[in-house]
């Protein structure tokens, strides 16, 4: 940030950033790069990608196999984390200290690492720069099994549910909350969800609100304001209960059977059975989670759920080791986190299932992770005055002292909560040093020798260079081969099968007789 040209005030005020202690606590640990090939899931699909692309072409009966954008995330998966694969150097200015740091894949199903980070980053963001610092409350939508198909194929059907939810949502906030001004608005962040805990495609819906709605202030009030947080009005929800779940379930269940019934998907008698199933008729709604507005720490960890990935690596383990996975026969555990209906705490699988359960997960390109609703949405007229409200204020000499702390980096967080003159928008995504440091409290950047800052030279991609330095330093040069797809098990076996006799064996048997004839009577 350019310097200016004269000293601020004493009295000037920012807006201070929502989770300063994780942000500026000190960082000690060593960092050492993550290893993927010592994971289960990487030796899966290095040995199996293949053949399981071949037995879903012969599977399909069109001969198209699983979609291109799958196949590329598999594939971009495998060189995620290898040096072999391209890297960037960095080294120390103080004591000349160099290491390799591989690239990753920026995958968005199959790579646990790339998932984990993707959700870091956006529970960072929105902890920091969006969600307000008032209570929030997580609604989770669930629909009947019979419908869930159609929103798997269709983003478009998925979107017309998220909106009819979304409405039904405000309404159900306005009815619970105090006062209503006419034109009140909610704050809210969705998360479409295509995944289960047991790996199993169920598209579910996440949306944490803002627990009340908000009202424009009248204008005399609005004029009178000094700092634009006095333009609107904010109505907590104090009533609600889970009679209110239960309306909005219900609710949603008219709406969205007679969206299906007019686009086609279902018949009037399907639909009208469906309404007279016991209860809500599947779908569900929980509003059981609510976070308080200073307790940051609990919204990063929800909004962590609510963005997470549809594999945890740390669950998935091989019985045999490592090693036996490159065998068609061997078997993966997954732990579940809970019991699933059927009782089971763990998954069996063989690679082929595990590949093929990942491959219903992935999600199609150009669909968004999380989307804005009401006053957080990106054109909202009063997006930046809803995002400052029950945020704390500093004073800028502390914030001064909170950037020496750190050595001087520090980022403005006023960007998404104070507009600027210039009206430039600045980006609000945080480095990748900087999110490891926050999640895991270990700099990448820190030099293991003299703990002094690190800092990017290069990036390497250029094969041949790739392999000689990695050549020169004893390291793997050449990415992991990729075993080619196997034949079916009956080719698999090589047995001679040509007619041949053999004087000292002895007279084979003769076949047992069998009567072949009609069975008669049986069919009386």
């Amino acid at each position: 940030m350019a310097a200016r040209a004269q000293p601020p005030s004493p009295t000037t005020r920012r807006w201070a950033p929502s989770a300063v202690a994780p942000e500026y606590r000190p960082v000690g640990a060593v960092y050492r790069p993550r290893r993927p090939t010592a994971t289960p899931l990487y030796p899966v699909v290095q040995h199996h990608l293949e053949t399981f692309l071949a037995v879903a072409v012969e599977a399909d009966p069109n001969g198209w196999g699983v979609p291109a954008w799958v196949e590329e995330d598999f594939r971009r998966y495998l060189g995620c984390g290898i040096l072999a694969r391209g890297f960037a150097r960095v080294r120390c200015g103080d004591c000349g200290q160099e290491r390799l740091l591989a690239f990753s894949c920026k995958g968005r199903g199959v790579c646990p690492s790339c998932n984990a980070r993707r959700m870091a980053e956006v529970a960072a963001h929105l902890t920091d720069h969006v969600l307000p610092h008032l209570p929030v409350r997580q609604w989770v939508l669930s629909l009947p099994k019979r419908l869930r198909p159609f929103l798997h194929g269709s983003p478009e059907v998925a979107s017309a549910v998220l909106g009819i939810f979304v409405r039904a949502l405000r309404a159900t906030l306005r009815r619970a909350s105090s006062t209503v001004p006419v034109g009140s608005e909610i704050a809210a962040i969705s998360f479409p969800q295509r995944f289960g805990n047991s790996l199993n495609p169920h598209y579910h819906f996440h949306v944490l609100a803002v627990d009340g709605v908000f009202g424009e202030s009248p204008p005399a009030e609005a004029n009178a304001a000094t700092d634009g947080r006095d333009e609107v009005q904010f109505h907590e929800a104090a009533r609600l209960g889970p009679e209110h779940s239960e309306a909005l379930a219900r609710l949603v269940q008219h709406r969205v059977l007679r969206a299906f019934r007019r686009r086609g998907f279902l018949a009037d008698d399907a639909a009208a059975g469906m309404l007279a199933w016991q209860g809500t008729g599947g779908f569900s709604v929980d509003a059981s989670v609510r976070i308080e507005g200073d307790d940051r720490a609990g919204l990063e960890r929800l909004v962590r759920y609510c963005a997470r990935g549809p594999l945890a690596l740390e669950r998935l383990y091989a019985p045999g080791g490592i090693a036996s996975l490159t065998s068609p026969d061997a078997r993966l555990v997954y732990r579940l986190p809970a019991p699933d209906p059927s009782g089971r705490t763990e998954l069996w699988l063989t690679p082929i299932e595990l590949l093929e359960r990942l491959a219903r997960l992935v999600p199609p390109p150009r669909i968004h992770r999380h989307r804005y609703h009401g006053l957080l949405a990106p054109h909202a007229r009063l997006r930046s005055v809803v995002v400052a409200l029950g945020r704390p204020m500093l004073e800028e000499p502390e914030l001064a002292r909170l950037a020496a702390g750190t050595g001087g980096t520090t980022t403005k967080p006023a960007s998404t909560c104070e507009p600027e003159a210039s009206g430039t928008n600045r980006s609000a995504r945080i480095s990748w040093a900087r999110l490891l440091a926050r999640i895991y409290e270990v700099l990448p950047l820190l030099c293991p020798a003299c703990r002094g800052e690190m800092r990017v030279i290069s990036f390497i991609t250029d094969t041949p260079t790739v392999e000689t330095i990695l050549h020169h330093l004893a390291l793997p040069y050449r990415p992991p081969p990729l075993t080619p797809a196997r034949a079916p098990p009956q080719a698999e076996l090589d047995f001679d099968q040509t007619s041949a006799f053999d004087p000292s064996d002895p007279e084979p048997l003769s076949d047992p007789d069998f009567d072949q004839s009609p069975p008669g009577d049986w069919d009386a």
